[in-house]
C-alpha cells in the first residue's frame, strides 16, 4: 500500500512562526488527583497530579511544567512548588513528590506549564482534593456491633442522636465497616454507593469511605442511623469456594466519624461508641449469593430520624477492628449507572409474572406494589428462559448449595406492609446477573411493565474508549464484550456476576487491554492489586486462583498461568497510565511469589502444575507447556521492573533465558516450527511471550496460519488462544486470516455467539451445555478480541518505549472485509482517534493527537511521524 498524500490541520489555527513571550494558546486541563476529579478522603501523602493539554499551538510539546500546592484557593496561603523537569514524570504529564499533607484538609493545585520554546502557557484552572486520615493510626479506634453472633440472620440497625448548634460549614462522614453498610442521616439515604466498602481480606485491609454530608444536617436534633449487611464478611450460604468457613467470618460491625466543621473553624465529632443503639428489624436476611429478605411489616416507623423513641434498643456492643490496616477506598465507587424498563411481561396468573429485559446486565430491581399486609413477594433472577416461559437457573446455581430450605439462589424476597398507597422496594445487601425477573407472590397481586425496574449497578467507572465499523456484528461484539466488562466489576474484577462474583486471576489478565481500553480503570486495579499482597501465603509465598479468598484456590490449581496476573496487571497499568506504583509496592510480593516457583519446578526445569488454555474447543494445548510459558513471562518483567525500580535484574535476566531454553529444548520442533504438538494457542503463545528461537518467528506463525487455514479458519483454542491468535496473525502479516476467523458466524466463535444466539453479554464457553449445566452468559474472559478490533483495525496502541501514551503507535489496517472503522481512546494524555474510510482505490486515515504528544503511523511500509492536532492522510490500496 501507498501513501501519497497527506493532509494537516492542526486543531482550529495556524501559530505565527515566531512566538514571543508567553504561550497564550495551552493551557492545562483535566486535572485529577490519584487518577481522580475533586476527590475527598485521599490516603497518600504523595499523590500523583496528572493533566492534559488544551490549546492550538501547532507541534506543542511541554518542557517543564510547575504545580502549586496551596491550602487556599486564590493559592496564597501555604503554597507548595513542585518542579516537574520535561513536563512529565513516569511518562506523563504528571507530580508525585511526597508533600506534608495533614488529615482532613482541603487542597488546592495548579499547574504551569512552559513550551519547548521556554514560552510559559497559560495556568491551569484550580483543582481539588480533600485528605482523609492518611494513616491508620489517627482512624477512630472504636468499632461497635451488636450482640448477635455470625449466624444470627436479621441485619444490625444503629442509631445516634446529636445536636447541631451552630453553623455548618462543612460535614464529613467517614465509615469504615466489616459487611457493607447502608448510612442515613435525617431519613435520607447517604450517596449514591451501593455495597461499600469494597470487598478485601477482612483480616488484613479494611476500606473506608468518605461522604459529604453537608447538606443533609439542620439546626437542633439530628440522627445518624446505619444498617449493615453481611457482603464478603459473613457469608452465610454454602458454595464451593468456603467463604462461610472464612478466617475472618463475623457479625458485621462498623466504625464511624461525623466530623463537623463549623463555620467559625471549630469542629465536633460524632463517633461510635456504646452511646449508640441498636436493634434488629426488616431486614431478616441477606446474602452475596442468596439475596436479601425484607418484611416491611417489622419495620419501626421513624427509626432514622431524630425524634424516634429508641429506648426499647440496646446499647450497641464495643468491638474491635477486624484488620490492623483501615484505608481510604480510593477507587469509583459501585453506583446505579441505568435504569431499564421491560420490554416484555409475561403473566402466568395473578401470582405469577416473568419480565424480559433487553439486555443481559448486573444489578438489582426496584419494585412498585400494592397489595394485602404480610404478601410474601418473591424476585428471582436469572439469564435463561425456558420453553414455557419460566425462568431457568440451571446455568448459573450449580456452585450453590444452600443448606437452609428458604435459600434460593438469586432471589429477593419483600414482605409487604399493605401501605394502601402502594409501597417501593430495593435491596440492600446484593446484586444479581440477569435478563429474566420471575416475580411470585403468595396473594394475588396485579402487576403491570411498571412494576418492575432493573438498575443496572457496577464500579462506576469512566468509559474512555469506543470502537465502530462498516460490519454490524463486530459493532454488537464490541459492546457486548464492554457491558460483559462493567458487569464483572465490583470493586474488583470478577469472572460472572450470579454464580460465583470472584476475582479469578486469569480472566483479568486476559482482559486487562480491553479493560483499559474501554474504560479508566487505574484506581480499581491499584486497589486490586493490593489484595494481591494480602493474599499471599506467609512462610509459602503462592497465591490464590481467585483473590480475594480466605482459603480455597492456593496450591497447584488453577497454578502459574492465573498467577501471572501478578506480573501483567501492573505492566498493564505502566503500559497504559506510565505510573510503576503498583511495581514498587508488589515487588517484594513478586519476589517471594518466584522463590515459591523454583520448589514447584520438575527435575527439567518445567512447572507442570496448573491449568493453561481454559474451555478449549477441541485441542487441548499441553500444560506443561503454558505453564512453563508464563514462568518464563513473570521472569521476563521481573527483569522489567528491576529495571524500572532500581534494583538488580541479572538473576530474572538468567532465569528467563534459561526457561526459554528449556522450553525451546522440550517442546519446540525446529524443522516444522511447530510448538508442543502445533496447536493454535501454543503457536500464538509462543510468538506472543517473545521465546521463539531468533530467525525462526515467521516459520511459527507460517504455522500458526496453516494451523487457522486448514481448519476453515474457525478458532480452536481457549483463554489463552483468544489473547494471542489474532494479535500474532496480525503481527506477522496475516491479518486477513485473522478477520476470516473474526467473520465466523458458525460455533465456535465470537459470531456465533452474536449472530445465532443474540447474546448482549460474552459467556463462558463457546457453546452452551444443552442441560444448562455448565456456562454462564456473562463472562469476559474470552473478548480480548474486542481489544485487538482497537489495536489492529482502528490502530491505536501504547508504543511500550514512552508508556502512558506519551508516544502513540497509530498502525490500522486496511482489511477486505471493512469499508471503514472508527476508534478513540481517550488515554491519561488526552483523546486519541483513528478513523479510516476506503472509497475506490483510496484509504482515507484520519487521526488526532493529544498535544503535547507524538504519534507514529505505520501504514504498510510507510511511517509518518505526527504531532498534537488532527492530521488527514490518504493511502492507495
Amino acid at each position: 500500500m501507498k501513501r501519497y498524500l497527506i493532509y494537516a490541520s492542526v486543531l482550529t489555527a495556524l501559530l505565527l512562526t515566531a512566538c514571543k513571550g508567553p504561550n497564550e494558546q495551552t493551557v492545562p486541563v483535566n486535572l485529577r488527583t490519584e487518577y481522580l476529579t475533586e476527590p475527598i478522603g485521599l490516603d497518600t501523602d504523595s499523590p500523583r497530579f496528572t493533566w492534559e493539554y488544551d490549546g492550538n499551538e501547532e507541534g506543542f510539546m511541554p518542557s517543564r511544567a510547575e504545580v502549586t500546592v496551596s491550602t487556599s484557593p486564590d493559592m496564597r496561603q501555604d503554597p507548595v512548588k513542585l518542579v516537574v523537569q520535561n513536563g512529565m514524570d513516569e511518562g506523563l504529564p504528571s507530580c508525585a513528590d511526597k508533600l506534608a499533607l495533614t488529615p482532613f484538609t482541603r487542597y488546592y493545585w495548579t499547574v504551569t506549564v512552559w513550551d519547548a520554546g521556554g514560552h510559559r502557557c497559560k495556568t491551569s484552572d484550580v483543582a481539588t482534593f480533600e485528605t482523609g486520615y492518611m494513616q491508620t493510626a489517627n482512624h477512630p479506634a472504636t468499632w461497635i456491633t451488636d450482640n448477635h453472633d455470625k449466624e444470627f440472620e436479621p441485619a444490625p440497625l444503629f442509631r445516634k442522636t446529636f445536636s447541631v448548634k451552630k453553623n455548618v460549614r462543612q460535614a464529613r462522614l467517614y465509615v469504615a465497616s466489616a459487611g457493607y453498610h447502608e448510612l442515613f442521616v435525617n431519613g435520607s439515604r447517604v450517596g449514591r454507593n451501593y455495597l461499600d466498602p469494597g470487598y478485601t481480606h477482612f483480616d488484613k485491609r479494611i476500606l473506608y469511605v468518605t461522604h459529604d454530608v453537608t447538606g443533609l444536617l439542620r439546626d437542633g436534633d439530628n440522627a445518624l442511623g446505619a444498617v449493615l449487611g453481611n457482603g464478603w464478611y459473613n457469608v452465610q450460604s454454602v458454595a464451593v469456594w468456603d467463604f462461610e468457613k472464612a478466617r475472618w467470618r463475623d457479625r458485621p460491625r462498623m466504625s464511624c466519624e461525623l466530623r463537623i466543621t463549623y463555620a467559625d473553624g471549630s469542629v465536633e465529632s460524632v463517633v461510635t461508641d456504646n452511646s449508640w443503639r441498636t436493634a434488629t428489624g426488616p431486614y431478616t436476611y441477606n446474602d452475596i449469593y442468596s439475596g436479601d429478605m425484607f418484611d416491611a411489616t417489622l419495620e419501626a416507623k421513624g427509626w432514622k430520624e431524630a425524634g424516634f423513641d429508641d429506648s426499647g434498643w440496646q446499647p450497641a456492643k464495643l468491638t474491635t477492628s477486624p484488620a490492623p490496616l483501615v484505608v481510604a477506598q480510593q477507587m469509583p465507587p459501585i453506583q446505579v449507572t441505568a435504569e431499564l424498563s421491560p420490554v416484555n411481561m409475561k403473566s402466568f396468573g395473578s401470582k405469577l409474572y416473568v419480565f424480559s429485559f433487553d439486555k443481559n446486565m448486573t444489578g438489582l430491581c426496584r419494585l412498585n406494589v400494592k397489595g394485602e399486609r404480610g404478601t410474601r413477594i418473591t424476585m428471582k433472577h436469572g439469564e435463561i428462559l425456558r420453553e414455557d416461559g419460566r425462568l431457568e437457573q440451571g446455568n448459573i446455581n450449580i456452585y450453590y448449595h444452600p443448606v437452609k430450605p428458604y435459600e434460593i439462589f438469586q432471589t429477593d424476597v419483600y414482605t409487604l406492609s399493605g401501605d394502601p398507597d402502594g409501597e417501593v422496594y430495593t435491596p440492600s445487601f446484593s446484586y444479581h446477573g440477569f435478563q429474566y425477573v420471575e416475580v411470585e407472590s403468595s396473594k394475588p397481586v396485579t402487576l403491570t411493565t411498571e412494576s418492575l425496574t432493573a438498575l443496572q449497578i457496577h464500579t462506576n467507572v469512566t468509559p474512555v474508549g469506543t470502537f465502530r465499523c462498516s460490519n454490524p456484528m463486530l459493532n454488537k461484539l464490541w459492546d457486548a464484550t464492554m457491558l460483559a466488562y462493567v458487569n464483572n466489576l465490583h470493586s474488583i474484577p470478577t469472572d460472572c456476576p450470579q454464580r460465583e462474583k470472584n476475582g479469578w486471576t486469569a480472566d483479568a489478565h486476559a482482559a486487562i487491554d480491553l479493560a483499559l481500553l474501554g474504560f479508566d480503570g487505574i484506581t480499581v486495579y491499584e486497589k486490586w492489586m493490593n489484595d494481591f499482597i494480602d493474599n499471599q501465603r506467609d512462610g509459602i509465598g503462592d497465591i490464590s486462583g481467585i483473590i480475594p479468598s480466605s482459603s480455597w484456590g492456593y496450591g497447584d490449581w488453577p497454578g502459574p498461568v492465573w498467577d501471572a496476573a501478578l506480573f501483567i496487571i501492573p505492566q498493564a497499568l505502566y503500559n497504559y497510565y506510565g505510573t510503576t506504583r503498583s511495581i514498587q509496592q508488589l515487588y517484594p510480593s513478586m519476589e517471594r511469589y518466584l522463590e515459591y516457583l523454583k520448589t514447584k519446578e520438575t527435575p527439567d526445569g518445567t512447572l507442570s502444575n496448573g491449568i493453561g488454555d481454559w474451555v478449549f474447543w477441541k485441542t487441548q494445548t499441553n500444560t506443561e507447556y503454558t505453564s512453563t510459558a508464563y514462568y518464563y513471562l513473570d521472569n521476563v518483567l521481573m527483569a522489567h521492573f528491576a529495571g524500572l525500580t532500581g534494583k538488580d535484574a541479572s538473576p530474572y535476566q538468567k532465569k528467563a533465558e534459561v526457561l526459554k531454553g528449556i522450553i525451546n529444548k522440550k517442546f519446540f520442533n525446529a524443522e516444522t516450527g511447530e510448538y508442543a504438538g502445533g496447536t493454535q494457542a501454543a503457536q500464538g503463545v509462543a510468538l506472543y511471550l517473545g521465546f521463539v528461537p531468533e530467525g525462526k518467528e515467521a516459520l511459527v506463525a507460517k504455522v500458526l496460519r496453516d494451523k487457522v487455514a486448514v481448519n476453515d479458519h474457525f478458532l480452536d483454542f481457549g483463554l489463552l488462544g483468544s489473547k494471542t491468535v489474532p494479535a500474532m496473525l496480525t503481527r506477522y502479516g496475516y491479518v486477513e486470516d485473522a478477520m476470516k476467523m473474526l467473520l465466523k458466524t458458525d460455533a465456535p466463535s465470537w459470531g456465533y455467539w452474536i449472530e445465532k444466539k443474540g447474546y448482549t453479554t460474552l459467556p463462558e464457553t463457546w457453546t452452551m451445555n444443552d442441560k444448562f449445566a455448565d456456562a454462564s452468559l456473562n463472562h469476559v474472559f474470552l473478548g480480548d478480541v474486542s481489544a485487538w478490533m482497537m489495536n489492529a483495525l482502528a490502530g491505536i496502541n501504547y508504543d511500550p518505549s514512552a508508556p502512558g501514551f506519551n508516544r502513540i503507535l497509530i498502525t490500522p489496517h486496511f482489511v477486505n472485509d471493512l469499508d471503514w472503522v472508527k476508534g478513540s481512546y481517550h488515554s491519561v494524555r488526552g483523546l486519541i482517534t483513528s478513523e479510516w474510510r476506503t472509497e475506490g482505490s483510496l484509504v482515507t486515515l484520519t487521526v488526532t493527537v493529544p498535544s503535547g504528544c507524538t504519534a507514529e503511523v505505520r501504514v504498510g511500509n510507510s511511517t509518518d511521524v505526527l504531532q498534537g492536532g488532527t492530521h488527514i492522510l490518504q493511502y492507495s490500496r
